[in-house]
């Protein structure tokens, strides 16, 4: 029996995961994560949405964009439905409208753009200059190391194997109670390696996205979900993908936060691969509510 806990078996877990299935009239019904409990994290929604988008658009059109917004915690103990709308088939861009519902009830819109590869000039942002990869600790055994440190209803999640890892440059808000500037520097990729089809690498890049992100806006007010002295949640996702990549090779997720106020934090992010390639730029929003306020939710 294949021990669950090996990276394969958390990758292929991943994939059945963001592998939508067709209901027929541009439907497609995302599965529920095994083993998943309670609210459905964000970049699987983000991800099967695009996965489901991307059924309806020709080969030869990868997206170039996509922006999200979050209505409703999603629940995993339903599938999610995904309807998608064809607004544009032109000469070179094709767009898309997604609307994610569970129990009738929508917990996610989302617009993709499709582009045509096409010549044009080129420039590109430089990578920050870190540790490489394997000068760091994995974020799992830094969990498993602090794990006494961890309230009970925080543990169980923070111990869980995943199939994306992280290695971070600077420490984690759970490690570090001191404040922080707003600037992080992770090193990502999935555990184990993934099929060659393009689509795949940008449905895990997606669902990656949406780590380590929005708590950079909390670092400078040392606030933490898992500490529990904040309520936080995605409010929107955007995602721009600039080149072609491999999810299952180190890609660096750099995240700063250049604004906070009003309960919510604005947080950027730009995605490298190994040589310094930039792939992709996220950004998002969201709520930062210290747990004393959060009665007023």
């Amino acid at each position: 029996m294949t021990d669950p806990t090996e990276p394969s078996a958390l990758v292929e877990r991943l994939l059945r995961l963001l592998d939508v299935q067709d209901a027929g009239a541009d439907h497609f019904e995302g599965r529920r994560k095994e083993g998943g409990v309670g609210r459905v994290f964000g970049g699987q929604v983000i991800a099967q949405a695009l996965a489901a988008a991307e059924r309806t658009v020709a080969d030869d059109r990868p997206v170039h964009s996509l922006h999200a917004y979050f209505l409703r915690g999603g629940n995993e103990d339903f599938p999610i439905d995904f309807k998608v709308e064809r607004d544009l088939d032109g000469g070179s861009f094709s767009n898309r409208r997604i609307v994610a519902s569970q129990q009738e009830k929508p917990i996610l819109t989302m617009v993709a753009s499709f582009h045509r590869a096409e010549p044009g000039v080129h420039h590109a942002e430089a990578m920050p200059q870190v540790p490489p990869p394997e000068d760091l600790r994995s974020d799992h055994d830094l969990r498993i190391e602090h794990a006494d440190k961890l309230p009970d209803r925080a543990r169980r999640i923070m111990l869980e194997p995943r199939p994306i890892e992280l290695r971070s440059v600077e420490p984690r808000h759970w490690m570090n109670p001191d404040p922080q500037p707003p600037v992080s520097h992770t090193w990502i990729r999935a555990v184990a390696p993934l099929p060659d089809d393009p689509k795949v690498h940008r449905a895990v890049l997606a669902y990656a996205s949406d780590m380590t992100l929005l708590g950079t806006a909390t670092l400078p007010h040392a606030l933490s979900w898992i500490k529990g002295t904040m309520m936080g949640a995605s409010l929107d996702h955007a995602i721009w993908f600039h080149e072609a990549f491999r999810a299952d090779q180190w890609m660096l997720y750099v995240c700063d936060s250049p604004w906070a106020g009003h309960a919510r934090g604005f947080n950027r992010g730009r995605i490298f691969t190994r040589d310094g390639k930039l792939i992709a730029n996220v950004a998002q929003e969201g709520l930062i509510r210290p747990i004393g306020a959060a009665k007023q939710a």
